[in-house]
């Protein structure tokens, strides 16, 4: 039965999928930023409802940028969680652009990639993400710089926070998590690490049960004279302050 019912999810997510790259294609060009955000949100959602994620979200989402959201890195479903709860434009390592028709969705949505073994290629991702900074866009970022198992934090990269210091734009720590609402604790389901392939990632998560997304949003600051470094130290310790489970 579980086989059954991934294999429904599936086809039903391709069709998703393909209903996303035409929207991209017709409507995108002629909406306003706010107007894309929404549908991109909506899209989202509706994705998740049909793999069956369950989203959550706790603490108060941003009101408007300009903005940098930082995050704890677990899944390929992590873009598609935090732009339901949210709508941003992401930085992610340039592979992702590979992925089947995902891929295509993700680059299609305005993400901004970068080529993580290449210091010139760090450079000019900070430029352009200072530039959407200063034109007040919300940008999301995956410090760790790779998908980790969600119980542990791997050390966050400074690089990219360089973006938020020279545009003068505060960064909002958050924390993501998959919980098995069933049986309670956390959900392997959409791990995607060491030699998991997407594939497999994708359908342990079609074929899983009580999956639950959960969002928790921290308080936005600014680096009052910290520099990156500091500043990613600081920002790791309130992101795993943020993942630890409530009470």
């Amino acid at each position: 039965m579980n086989r059954l019912r991934a294999s429904w999810r599936a086809l039903r997510a391709v069709g998703h999928v393909v209903r996303g790259l035409w929207i991209i294609r017709t409507e995108f060009g002629r909406l306003s930023a706010p107007q894309t955000g929404l549908l991109v949100s909506a899209w989202s959602r509706q994705m998740l409802g049909i793999v069956g994620v369950e989203l959550v979200v706790e603490g108060a989402p941003p009101a408007h940028g300009p903005l940098l959201m930082v995050s704890n890195h677990i899944s390929w479903l992590d873009i598609l969680v935090l732009n339901a709860a949210h709508p941003s434009r992401f930085v992610s390592k340039a592979d992702v652009k590979t992925w089947p028709l995902l891929g295509s969705l993700i680059t299609g949505a305005g993400t901004l990639y970068i080529e993580r073994e290449s210091r010139r290629d760090a450079m000019r991702v900070v430029h352009h993400m200072a530039e959407r900074l200063r034109a007040g866009d919300i940008l999301t970022v995956f410090p760790e710089g790779t998908t980790s198992d969600g119980r542990t934090l791997l050390p966050f990269h400074a690089n990219l926070l360089q973006a938020a210091i020279t545009a003068n734009a505060p960064v909002l720590p958050l924390a993501l998590g998959f919980v098995d609402s069933i049986r309670g604790g956390r959900h392997d389901g959409p791990l995607f690490i060491g030699d998991t392939t997407l594939v497999a990632s994708v359908w342990a998560t079609l074929c899983g049960d009580g999956v639950q997304a959960r969002v928790r949003y921290g308080e936005p600051q600014l680096p009052h004279g910290r520099d990156r470094r500091t500043w990613a130290l600081d920002l790791r310790a309130e992101v795993a302050r943020l993942c630890e489970p409530t009470a």
